[in-house]
């Protein structure tokens, strides 16, 4: 068994400065944001990107006028890539970190909390060793993202992603493809994903939502995913302050470059014990 390290950071902070600088694995700055689905894998490779790896993150904020203000965060992470021909990580023959940005404002707009819309980007690049005499290929990472969160009442918000990119296998676009070794080409893909969360009503939410993500055909080798989508809805009831169980209904579909394509249609529970 391997132990599994989700967060693990340090963070300073000057708040004189409103400036703070986290140190250790935590969220990536893009794509900062996550449906509120039952499911473990968050629409990760249906439109959801963004995962959690080691980096430096600088986080500035501006305030520019009475409600409004502006966050800028920088990050240097750690590149993660795949295994070579040379049975090496293509990340760490690489030896330089993947580099990602963001800008978000936050202003009053139609509900009771601020709207915060932000625009991000990552660029990165994986070394591919084709064999053990030192011939190699570049593979580049890039990545352009917009999130949106809107409270448009107490009872209903509003929230999604955009993503368009190249070689995102590792931020979870792609449908998990990020580059195809046969003809050394990093896959594009784009999508997104939105949801809108409803309640809570006496002990009662609810949440729907849906993902798509699209991957170039010609890419792609024959068999290998291009489309990906689902759509969610759940209900969640709280007993009380620590304990939750909730009900789940999604519908999937993944198309395939050639025939083959398939439908699911999954129900999921969940109790969660908070402490």
């Amino acid at each position: 068994a391997k132990l599994q390290t989700r967060h693990a950071y340090m963070t300073l902070l000057w708040p004189n400065a409103d400036l703070s600088l986290i140190v250790g694995q935590t969220w990536d700055v893009v794509s900062p944001l996550n449906p509120n689905t039952l499911n473990y894998s968050v629409l990760w490779d249906v439109g959801n990107t963004g995962y959690r790896r080691p980096q430096f993150r600088l986080t500035k904020n501006l305030p520019i006028a009475e409600k409004v203000s502006v966050k800028l965060e920088g990050a240097v992470v750690r590149t993660i890539g795949r295994t070579d021909l040379t049975n090496s990580e293509t990340g760490e023959d690489e030896g330089f970190p993947t580099l990602q940005g963001r800008v978000g404002v936050s202003f009053p707009f139609v509900g009771p909390k601020p709207t915060v819309i932000g625009f991000s980007a990552l660029h990165g690049r994986e070394q591919y060793d084709l064999d053990a005499t030192g011939r190699n290929e570049d593979f580049d990472s890039d990545g352009v993202f917009l999130d949106a969160c809107i409270p448009v009442a107490k009872w209903l918000t509003l929230q999604g992603e955009l993503f368009s990119g190249k070689n995102l296998d590792n931020y979870y676009g792609g449908i998990g493809q990020g580059v195809n070794t046969t003809t050394l080409r990093e896959i594009d893909s784009e999508g997104g994903w939105v949801a809108a969360s409803l309640g809570p009503w006496s002990k009662w939410a609810f949440n729907v939502g849906g993902g798509l993500d699209d991957v170039d055909v010609d890419d792609v080798a024959d068999g290998a995913r291009t489309r990906n989508a689902c759509v969610f809805a759940n209900a969640i009831y709280s007993w009380n302050k620590h304990v939750q169980a909730g009900l789940e209904l999604s519908r999937w579909n993944t198309d395939y470059r050639g025939p083959g394509d398939a439908d699911d249609t999954r129900v999921q529970t969940s109790f969660i014990y908070s402490f």
